[in-house]
Parts: structure tokens; sequence; C-alpha cells
């Protein structure tokens, strides 16, 4: 028990480095501790790749992970910065389809906050990559978009999709425009969703890619589910220092679906992160803008249109909500602060080396 406290100790204060305690709505207060991270040489160890065709009826091919690793589709490089992209050195025929990449997490979470640090994201005519989460049984698990968007545009797209009872609630709690639709049921509005777009005009495509990239975040807990963007020089320290993050200091999220219209645990649950691009299909396609050449179908034809239709990414973070230890928020007793936290650690170690002598 000694050896679990003090390795719990030293482990909120690893995690700890960048700020305090958050505090729940009944006076506990706790930390997003982290549970996951995919990064560096081994990212790939704990994704599956999808080699199916693509349910939104994109022109691609996606491919196994044998086969993305042998033509340079998904790697890491030197400098473990993590590559998935679409095929851009193959001439197609018009109307085949081009290949691609689609990985899913093996791990599926619940409450969570999930942290993407992306240099670059794919865009382009005709291009259409998501970020996104989604539970086994869609869409009575839920899905949510955490980015989104297709060929030139320049802003980010949260969207939420849903069984039936969920609704997207205007609201001075976001930043971001409401797209149209409040309903987040599938079988409304042919599975639009309901969604918000950043009022960033560089959260999406290549503005954002001449920002250096930045971080996505998004939370899940009983507040609702919050999605921010931060271009990389305004990212917040914590996260670049590997602290525990804290939402409540980084201003209103960009969207936000909140509990009064909506079941948050009920509607969303089992969620499994996922990367893909796809070309074309039901949104990229149907919206080929008239400033891109040609038709979707002939720009799918030409390799050279893809040169930047690739993730180039630094890591996914998953954190989990853990009660602070040694917290007391109504009793008498004194409640340690961050500063305490090396001391309790020191103290329980020594205690461990004491008992073992």
């Amino acid at each position: 028990m000694l050896g679990a406290q003090a390795l719990q100790l030293g482990s909120l204060n690893k995690r700890q480095s960048g700020g305090g305690f958050e505090m729940e709505p009944n006076g506990t207060e706790f930390l997003w501790v982290i549970e996951d991270v995919y990064e560096g040489q081994n990212f790939f160890d704990r994704w599956t790749f999808f080699p199916y065709g693509d349910p939104t009826y994109g022109q691609v091919d996606y491919v196994n992970a044998s086969t993305a690793f042998a033509d340079g589709l998904a790697y890491v490089t030197e400098d473990n910065r993590v590559i998935m992209k679409v095929d851009n050195t193959t001439s197609v025929a018009e109307g085949a389809n081009r290949n691609s990449v689609r990985i899913q997490s093996n791990t599926s979470y619940n409450t969570s906050l999930i942290i993407l640090d992306v240099n670059h994201a794919p865009y382009g005519c005709g291009v259409w990559p998501a970020f996104w989460t989604v539970g086994p049984d869609w869409p009575w698990n839920g899905e949510i978009d955490i980015l989104e968007g297709v060929s030139v545009n320049y802003q980010n797209q949260i969207t939420w999709h849903t069984g039936p009872e969920c609704l997207l609630t205007p609201s001075n709690n976001y930043t971001g425009t409401l797209v149209g639709n409040l309903n987040c049921d599938t079988n409304v509005s042919s599975n639009a969703g309901c969604g918000i777009i950043d009022k960033s005009a560089a959260s999406y495509g290549p503005y954002f890619d001449l920002q250096g990239g930045g971080v996505y975040a998004m939370m899940w807990d009983e507040t609702g589910i919050s999605v921010w963007n931060f271009y990389r020089a305004a990212i917040p320290v914590e996260i670049t220092q590997g602290g525990s993050p804290r939402p409540e200091t980084w201003g209103l999220p960009a969207a936000q679906l909140s509990p009064e219209g909506c079941d948050i645990f009920g509607s969303f649950m089992n969620q499994s992160i996922i990367f893909d691009i796809t070309l074309c299909g039901v949104w990229a396609g149907n919206a080929y803008p008239s400033s891109c050449p040609g038709t979707c179908a002939t720009q799918v034809m030409d390799p050279a249109n893809f040169v930047n239709a690739s993730w180039d990414v630094n890591y996914v973070r998953v954190y989990s909500k853990q009660v602070a230890v040694g917290k007391s928020s109504s009793s008498g007793r004194r409640a340690f602060h961050d500063s305490d936290l090396p001391y309790l650690l020191l103290g329980g170690m020594l205690v461990i080396a004491l008992i073992a002598y």
C-alpha cells in the first residue's frame, strides 16, 4: 500500500509540473492524468489499419499496414514525426480510387481529454481528412469529429453524430458558429449531425499549416464535450511542458456540446480514435468548389494534386480524470498544495526504504 501510494504521489507530481488542480462543482479536486501517449517510433504499434472500402463513398482504397509501410504511406521519421498520407506518386484512371490510410486506436476511452499535436493536417482540392472518435455501435455510441474539413476550407468543423434525443444547444459558452442543424441524430438531415465551425480562419488548411500547425484538444466530462484549437505559438504552457492540462485556463472552447440538450454519457461511450484521409465522397465530392480545377473525379487522377494530403503528427495524448490524492475540500483538515507533493513523495519513499532495511 505504501509503495503504491508513493508511486501514485510521484505520478501526480510528475504530471503536475504545468499547473494546479481543478475542482468539480461538488468541491472535489482532480487532475487530468496521462493515460496513453502515442508518439515516436512505436506510434503504430497500438493502432489497427482499416483495409476496407470508405464508408463515406470516397475515391480511396484504404490499405493494410504492410502496404502502407511498404509504399511509404505510413512511417515515422528519424525525428519522430508520424506521417500518414495519400499516394502522391501513382496516376490513376478517371473514376478509379487512390490508395490512402485510415487507422483506429486499439484502446477505447470514456471520460477523457484527448490532445493532438500536429505539424501539418491534410488539405487540397477534393481532400477530406478527419481526426475523430467513434463508439463500437454507431451511431448509438456516438461520434465526435474533432478536426475535419474539405478541399481548401480555412476553418475546422467540429461535429457530433448520435442516436436520437441529443441536441446542440445555442450558447455563449463557445466561440464558434453553428452550422445550422441542432439535432445530432444521424437520422435527421441525412447524417449531417450537429456541428460548429471554428471562428479561426487558420484552424484548417494552408493557413493552419503556415502557423506551424498546433494543438487540438477534446475534453469529454460531465460539463459536456468541448473542443479547443491552438496554433503553435499559443499552445498552453502546461501542454508544451508535459504537465497536467488545465482546460479551465484555456478560455472558451471553439465548440461545446452541453449536457443541457444531450445525455453526454448515454449518447457517447467507448470511443476509439481515428485518423483518415479520403477523397471526394459525400462531402468533399458534393461540395467540390468552383475555385478548384475540373471535377473531383478528374482531380483524383493526378498524383501531383496530393502533395499536401498528409498528416504530420507529433503525438496524441489521452488523459483520464482522477481525484487528487490527499485533497480535502470541506473537512477541517489541511489540504495539501502543489508544493507539498515532492515532500510527500520523498516521505513515502523513505518509509519504503526503512521497511526494506
